[in-house]
């Protein structure tokens, strides 16, 4: 079988590496990926969002699957152009991915299917936004409307934060497009945790529960990131939880999207809020979570190739996924100045010493290869994956991998994982 995988970050070098284990599969394309897809598949120098170009060549190789990694060629339809050209594609259609695309479309069918997410409000005018803002009481959590890579929820403990906030997203206009219109919820306590499943729009299986580390510093501290590490399993989510997010919310959403005529197939990402071991949804993403993936497949013991396969076939009825009986750690590590402006073409060394350590895989995020040496060229570069017998074990693999890699200006927090340990250990 020929695979290509569309995207160029740490979750698409996670999914070709695991595809690359399959005997099924005989040649992996990435599109456009970067130098550690290149050690699994074959690079093909075709922008994520070329969906013309990248359906020529999946008609031209006769690909047998596609994987959509990445949200923004979702959104643009690329699904629903590849079927129509009969090709297998892996991810939901335009239509499904506007859950993700627009956190009003999500919150409004939250709210109509009865799915537990955060009190809210819509605003596409700003003055309206900073009206509501006065009249009510803090803290606010204001979110961008559209695709803002991660980086467009604000968490506002002050009357004054949330309208810098409303003001950076709608008026000036920070994440462009995505801030035409701006959610204000409520601040939902509790702990995070990502959890993803896979559907056929009928039969829903979950994939091992992680947690994501979103922000930049330790601690939880400072501005939001596309995610600075994750693991899994996540003690927080315990087989009772599980079974009351499938019931409650990932079941019902897929059932919700096929009523809304939107029939929903491929992974379904909820962030969610626990409190007092009940779920909220804090958002929905439409593909896998990045740097959840990372930890994920590096514990998934099943076949990935017939995983997503099944799903596009809609043979998932009856299906159940082999895990390791191992916890899993990805460390994130950024150029320096990340979320913001950052460093280019740093040259990272340590790569081979860190990759010869047992149960260890370096997922790269944002590389490049000048002049023969790997570079950095993105805001997150590495994504440092380790299993353990359990997440403390994986945490000291984890950072002892991370402690061999080094350029000007590598930046890392120091705490993933750490929010685990108070809880004890997760079933693995």
């Amino acid at each position: 079988m020929k695979v290509l995988v569309i995207g160029s970050g740490g979750r698409e070098h996670a999914i070709v590496w695991k595809l690359s284990q399959s005997p099924l599969v005989k040649k992996i394309y990435a599109a456009p990926g970067n130098p550690g897809t290149a050690l699994h598949a074959e690079n093909i120098s075709i922008p994520a969002e070329d969906i013309e170009g990248l359906r020529s060549f999946a008609q031209r190789e006769k690909i047998d699957l596609t994987v959509v990694g990445p949200e923004l060629p979702l959104t643009l339809g690329i699904t629903d152009k590849f079927r129509d050209a009969g090709l297998k594609v892996f991810g939901p259609s335009k239509a499904a991915s506007e859950l993700e695309a627009s956190k009003v479309f999500s919150k409004e069918v939250m709210l109509r299917h009865n799915i537990p997410t955060a009190f809210y409000k819509k605003f596409d005018n700003p003055d309206f936004a900073l009206a509501y803002i006065e009249t009510h009481n803090p803290p606010f959590v204001v979110k961008a409307d559209g695709l803002a890579a991660g980086k467009g929820v604000i968490i506002c403990t002050t009357k004054e934060e949330a309208s810098r906030a409303i003001v950076l997203i709608m008026k000036e206009k920070a994440f462009g497009a995505a801030g035409k219109r701006v959610v204000i919820e409520e601040f939902l306590k509790g702990e995070e945790a990502s959890f993803l499943a896979v559907t056929d729009g009928k039969t829903v299986i979950p994939l091992a529960p992680a947690q994501d580390h979103k922000a930049i510093y330790d601690g939880d501290k400072g501005p939001n990131t596309g995610g600075m590490g994750a693991y899994s399993p996540a003690p927080v989510v315990t087989p009772g939880l599980t079974q009351e997010i499938m019931d409650t919310i990932m079941v019902p959403t897929v059932k919700a999207m096929e009523a809304e005529g939107r029939p929903y197939s491929g992974v379904l990402y909820a962030g969610l809020m626990i409190y007092e071991g009940k779920p909220k949804v804090l958002e929905f993403n439409c593909r896998f979570g990045d740097p959840e993936t990372q930890p994920i497949l590096m514990r998934l013991d099943d076949d990935l190739f017939e995983v997503l396969m099944s799903t596009v076939e809609g043979r998932l009825n009856g299906r159940a996924f082999k895990w390791k009986g191992q916890a899993s750690v990805c460390v994130v590590m950024s150029a320096k100045g990340y979320p913001g402006e950052y460093l280019k073409g740093s040259e990272i060394k340590g790569l081979e010493e860190a990759l010869r350590l047992k149960d260890v895989m370096v997922f790269h995020a944002g590389t490049a290869i000048k002049d023969g040496k790997i570079v950095t060229s993105g805001g997150r570069v590495l994504g440092v994956t380790a299993l353990g017998k359990d997440i403390s074990g994986a945490i000291k693999e984890a950072y002892n991998a991370v402690s061999m890699i080094s350029w000007e200006g590598a930046y890392f927090r120091k705490d993933i994982g750490k929010k685990a340990l108070g809880r004890g250990s997760a079933k693995i």
